[in-house]
């Protein structure tokens, strides 16, 4: 995990989120699109599509987060350390499934408590 996992689960976060906050496209159906194309394109390069899509679609999970609250500044604080948390339970944690739900909640939960106490958060345009 040196730059592939934080870059893949920011590329998840980043472009869910831009395309959540459209009209037409909901943040499940945006994430669920996302993930299925990102799967394809990891296969189609043979780039291990079984874990790069696991941890794109985690990154999704954080991009589904509200806009109202989180910016691009805390997408991409919560897709780093949704990366490290990952690492870290993906062998304490049975499958993927598992690992990237704690991993996602974990990582916007730390962002949003680190909001409460003062953290700097993005500029809203």
């Amino acid at each position: 995990m040196i730059i592939e996992y934080p870059a893949i689960a920011f590329c998840g976060a980043f472009l869910t989120f831009l395309l959540a906050k459209n009209k037409p496209f909901s943040p499940v159906s945006t994430s669920s699109g996302l993930s299925i194309i990102a799967y394809y394109f990891f296969y189609y390069f043979n780039l291990q599509p079984e874990l790069y899509s696991a941890i794109f679609f985690g990154g999704t999970f954080i991009g589904m987060s509200a806009p109202k609250r989180f910016g691009v500044y805390t997408i991409t604080s919560a897709a780093m350390i949704f990366a490290i948390l990952f690492e870290y339970l993906v062998p304490k944690i049975n499958n993927y499934g598992g690992a990237l739900g704690v991993s996602a909640f974990l990582s916007v939960c730390a962002c949003h408590i680190f909001i409460l106490f003062g953290a700097p958060r993005s500029k809203k345009r």
